[in-house]
């Protein structure tokens, strides 16, 4: 067996943490035969439950776990770190203004991002769960200056897999039928799920979603809005947020960095904007269609945009570039 990696997950009390953790524990996301030493941050005020989530990983007597750190000190949660996952956030309570969320969003991911700095691995890989996603994924990144700005991802795994689920649904065939479909922009109600490029498997033949679906009013009309609306449905439903899915989603985007994504497909996260694809602005993190391979992601660049996404498009592009700017005036 080769030597344990030091995987970081915050808001390790919270309830996607406690879906998340059981899936890392046992091999899901960094492989079966990879020893792990996880560490797990949480504010001072959650470290009794943090010692609850300690003793059921103790108890589930996992072969690959060779540490557990409860901790509510950075020096010691981002220590020689080799992937952290950033689920802890400040939420949006009622009648927060989504400037007082930013801005006490940017305390924490500042704070974090030059924990990193200063203490993890140059070569952690970094994804930030905690909303809003994007814009704490550019704050974090912008605090860690010694780490690559690439080594740095935020999630749309979960609205890419429900954009997935949605039209397998729909077709009638296993979501793995579904391959390609991409989530563009914010991890936000203005993100743009795009099926132009995704393919379907059906009766054993790869076909247009388009072609598969065959109701394009519902692909520019339900099913982007259901898309957009999933989170804020199931809290609606739950009277909590989405942990299950989250937690799997979370563990699909970490183990294709790890591994590299399947031959022949792509997937979205957010990542940097070079200002190079797609006319998307530079030094943002927005969703894009990715292939990885050897831990390093790329852009699928190429991909023919009709008006209809290039608005949806700019439109969720807009919304980060004034989200980052609000952001960056508490950096300071």
């Amino acid at each position: 067996m080769s030597d344990p990696i030091r995987v970081l997950v915050t808001g390790a009390a919270g309830q996607i943490a406690y879906s998340l953790l059981y899936n890392i524990a046992k091999g899901d996301v960094f492989g079966k035969d990879q020893p792990l030493v996880l560490v797990l941050l949480d504010i001072t005020p959650m470290l009794p439950v943090l010692d609850g989530v300690f003793m059921e990983l103790q108890d589930c007597a996992l072969p690959l776990l060779r540490e557990v750190i409860p901790t509510d000190k950075e020096e010691v949660a981002f220590k020689d770190l080799d992937a952290a996952i950033l689920v802890g956030s400040m939420p949006r309570k009622e009648g927060m203004e989504r400037k007082d969320l930013l801005k006490a969003n940017v305390k924490i991911f500042k704070s974090q991002g030059a924990a990193l700095d200063k203490y993890a691995k140059k070569t952690v890989k970094v994804l930030v769960v905690g909303n809003p996603a994007n814009t704490n994924c550019l704050i974090a990144s912008k605090s860690a200056p010694s780490i690559p700005k690439e080594n740095f991802s935020c999630l749309t795994r979960l609205d890419h897999n429900r954009a997935r689920s949605q039209v397998a649904i729909r077709v009638g065939v296993p979501a793995d039928n579904v391959k390609d479909v991409i989530i563009w922009g914010n991890h936000s109600s203005t993100q743009y799920p795009d099926v132009h490029h995704a393919k379907v498997k059906v009766q054993g033949k790869e076909i247009g979603a388009y072609e598969a679906v065959k109701d394009d009013g519902w692909l520019k009309g339900d099913f982007i809005s259901t898309v957009q609306q999933r989170g804020a449905a199931v809290i609606k439903a739950r009277k909590l947020s989405s942990a299950m899915s989250a937690a799997k989603a979370i563990s699909d985007h970490m183990r294709d960095i790890w591994f590299g994504t399947p031959e022949g497909e792509f997937i979205s996260m957010g990542v940097i904007s070079d200002g190079n694809a797609y006319g998307i602005p530079s030094d943002l993190i927005y969703s894009f269609p990715v292939v990885i391979k050897n831990k390093t992601w790329n852009i699928v660049d190429g991909l023919a945009i009709n008006d209809f996404s290039r608005g949806k498009m700019d439109a969720t592009a807009k919304e980060l570039v004034e989200e980052r700017d609000t952001a960056l005036e508490f950096i300071a």
